[in-house]
């Protein structure tokens, strides 16, 4: 660098949050505390400035042109805003001096670093001075430049990748424990005043999101739930946050003032929060230099169950992703769903049905046809008229939730009798079936160690077949699990929550079905040919379970059976085969 009579320095000034939290006071010794707070203040914007300020005052050469601070910045990359304002003071030619307390406090970016202090301040006629690491570029030698700069550099970058690891390595911990880390509240929730990573329940907007479910399961498209939050002039999730005087920054820029949108609505109803579980770890940052994150495989998410208080049932949630897992589309010539929307299939191609109207002078029909068949690709029209339709789902349901009341009043009799968990499991048709195919499964692996004994097979048959075999033994041990933990579920909180049972008991007094009940009990309609209707009930497993463990004590007690027999015809037959 040439000689410089007069130097015009920047002072830089840089504190990032993890420099900020070394200062964190330890839970015990006060020695550790008296220690810390020392690093704390030593490492603050304050100190730094007081610092450089004086050695400036020394200098008979130098005077201070600006100072420029970048607070809660990391130092793990430069695209720091004061940084920057500096740089564009030295490319003026405002500034050809540079001083800062240490070089950490430039950068810790090993590559970075060495590439501003080697070439581009050089480039500029710039003087670098960190006035802790006692370098000062124009009176520093070959070695200091060549082998004592770097090596400081590269520590100070270790040293950022050492305290990103530990962050995360403390952040994983925290999800796992099941605190909540996001900086804001789902919306329905607040965090609690007493714990920041507990939430709770926020009374208003959680009876917005309790309505929002309502509305799908009333058959409401998405689309036409949030157009109907906008008519009622109700804040959207931002501008409800932004009410409360919360500085919320949200992952989705809108200019002006937010609207409910498809997508927001959507989100609400897909998340696992209302359940009272927490799910985080969905993405993270590429490394500690790039903040870009990545979104992560969804088996390597963090699920904690009942972290905090529910606000939907798990009946709803569930009800509600089936309806969203189907088209949802609205009749055009009113805006709220027919009654089967969502809820009706061709039994033959596994399309939905589409609702058609045929009229005839004053006269209007109302019937369903398959899809395929509807757009010329083949399969059969499957016609059925609304009318009749109703009346065999109706009948259906009037049935299935007769014949699920008396069979949880005979099963939550049995359980006053002292019938245990043990029993009642041994008693599961399903779970007994598993076991019986898991066996034979493992009866042919065993089968395949004499073949190959014997020369029947050879060795890389019976690795490929034995591997075959395992699996599916394996698969059906995880479905007997699902299915005792069924059971388990049921003998330890009930068969169905008090609000489902009431409302199973509620629908036996309506004189017509409506939609809500529909939905809430039905999971799919399929229709065949010649008017043939199957339908699928929610809770089956439930009610299968029940059904074995009352008829198998019936026989075996003299328990009074619960069921008379058929009572809906065809209906009723092709009901039983679809549950």
């Amino acid at each position: 660098m040439k000689e410089v009579k007069h130097f015009y320095a920047a002072m830089y000034l840089r504190l990032s949050r993890e420099d900020s939290d070394v200062g964190t006071v330890p839970a015990t010794g006060n020695a550790g505390e008296k220690d810390s707070l020392s690093k704390a203040e030593s490492n603050s914007i304050g100190s730094q400035r007081e610092l450089i300020r004086s050695f400036i005052r020394e200098q008979e050469d130098m005077e201070l042109f600006d100072c420029y601070a970048d607070d809660n910045y990391s130092g793990s990359n430069f695209n720091r805003p004061e940084f920057k304002r500096m740089m564009q003071d030295i490319e003026a030619g405002r500034v050809n001096c540079v001083i800062v307390k240490d070089l950490s406090r430039f950068g810790r970016d090993y590559i970075e670093t060495g590439r501003y202090l080697d070439r581009v301040f050089p480039a500029l006629g710039v003087r670098f001075i960190a006035l802790t690491d006692r370098y000062d570029s124009v009176l520093a030698d070959a070695g200091e430049r060549n082998i004592v700069l770097p090596v400081k550099n590269f520590i100070n970058d270790s040293y950022c990748r050492d305290i990103s690891l530990k962050v995360k390595s403390q952040l994983a911990i925290k999800r796992k424990s099941g605190q909540c880390l996001s900086p804001f509240a789902v919306y329905g929730y607040q965090k609690s005043p007493e714990d920041k990573n507990r939430l709770v329940v926020d009374d208003y907007a959680a009876g917005i999101v309790r309505r929002i479910f309502e509305w799908k399961i009333e058959g409401m498209a998405v689309s036409a739930i949030a157009e109907k939050l906008n008519e009622l002039h109700v804040l959207s999730p931002k501008e409800y946050k932004k009410s409360l005087g919360i500085n919320y920054r949200g992952g989705f820029p809108y200019c002006g003032s937010a609207k409910w949108s498809s997508p927001s609505v959507r989100r609400i109803l897909t998340n696992e929060t209302y359940l009272g579980h927490l799910v985080q770890g969905k993405t993270e940052r590429i490394n500690y230099k790039v903040k870009k994150c990545v979104e992560k495989p969804k088996d390597e998410w963090v699920r904690v169950e009942n972290t905090h208080e529910a606000v939907i049932s798990p009946d709803d949630f569930y009800i509600v992703q089936n309806l969203l897992g189907v088209d949802g589309r609205v009749s055009p010539e009113k805006r709220e769903a027919s009654l089967f929307m969502g809820l009706l299939f061709c039994g033959d191609c596994k399309e939905q049905m589409v609702r058609r109207v045929n009229r005839y002078k004053e006269t209007k029909t109302i019937y369903y046809i398959c899809s395929t068949k509807n757009r010329g690709e083949g399969c059969s029209r499957h016609s059925i008229e609304e009318s009749a339709l109703k009346g065999v789902v109706w009948v259906a349901i009037r049935q299935y939730v007769n014949d699920f009341l008396e069979q949880e009043r005979l099963f939550a009799l049995a359980k006053e009798r002292e019938a245990n968990l043990q029993a009642v499991t041994s008693y599961n048709k399903e779970i007994a079936r598993l076991k019986k195919e898991q066996d034979r499964y493992y009866s042919l692996c065993a089968g395949l160690y004499e073949d190959l004994r014997t020369g029947v097979i050879t060795k890389e048959e019976f690795e490929r077949l034995h591997g075959q075999f395992q699996q599916k033994a394996e698969e059906l041990q995880a479905a007997e699990e699902k299915q005792e933990e069924i059971v388990r579920e049921m003998f330890k909180s009930g068969v169905l929550s008090a609000g489902r049972l009431a409302s199973f008991k509620n629908s036996l007094e309506l004189k017509e079905i409506d939609r809500h009940t529909l939905a809430s009990l039905v999971k799919r309609i399929w229709v065949y040919e010649g008017k043939q209707v199957e339908i699928e009930f929610y809770f089956t497993d439930q009610y299968r379970t029940m059904e074995d463990f009352n008829g198998t004590l019936a026989t075996d007690e003299g328990f009074q059976p619960a069921l008379s027999g058929n009572a809906g015809g065809t209906a009723q037959s092709e009901m039983e085969r679809g549950a």
